[in-house]
């Protein structure tokens, strides 16, 4: 299963994480386009790691990806009124996951 690294912030993360937001929205641009191509072109299933920060032990998790698309977002889940993007469609959150328990802090 070929892997998708993101980071995004801690609202959105958490959400994902909650199961309470099933999708992700990147700008359209010439840098999205390319990453999503790749991963369009491949018949190999996808997963996204999602990543809260950019240190070593930071809270991560896996989660299937269904689907790219483009259409406007939900404004409540991050989307700017009426503007397009690449739409990430979510799936079930994967086994292998590690997330930092925030009360105990361990993985």
């Amino acid at each position: 299963m070929k892997v998708l690294y993101l980071t995004i912030k801690r609202k959105w993360f958490d959400m994902i994480l909650n199961d309470e937001k099933k999708e992700e929205y990147r700008e359209i641009n010439f840098y999205w386009k390319s990453r999503f191509n790749k991963i369009l072109e491949s018949s190999e299933k996808m997963c996204v790691e999602f990543r809260n920060g950019y240190g070593k032990k930071v809270p991560t998790f896996r989660i299937e990806l269904i689907g790219i698309d483009i259409y406007t977002g939900w404004v409540e889940w991050g989307a700017e009124r009426g503007k397009l993007y690449y739409v990430l469609e979510l799936g079930k959150i994967l086994k292998d996951s590690k997330y930092e328990n925030r009360q105990t802090g361990s993985f």
